[in-house]
């Protein structure tokens, strides 16, 4: 008889599933720590220019108004 192997895909859905059943306030807590600390070294360059656009605007309206 075949035996069906599992996708590693659907073996990491099928773990994570399990985990959270085992769990449940874990990925809660993981949540609450990863929004506590910011990630700057993620911004991408979007955000970046984003940044310093903002920045930039808030320095003339600054230097109009004062």
């Amino acid at each position: 008889m075949p035996t069906k192997r599992e996708a590693p895909e659907e073996q990491r859905e099928r773990l994570r599933q399990e985990e959270l059943k085992n769990n449940p306030t874990g990925s809660l807590n993981d949540g609450f720590n990863r929004g506590s600390s910011p990630n700057l070294t993620g911004m991408g360059w979007k955000e970046t220019g984003v940044l310093i656009l903002v920045l930039i605007v808030g320095y003339i309206v600054y230097k109009f108004f004062f």
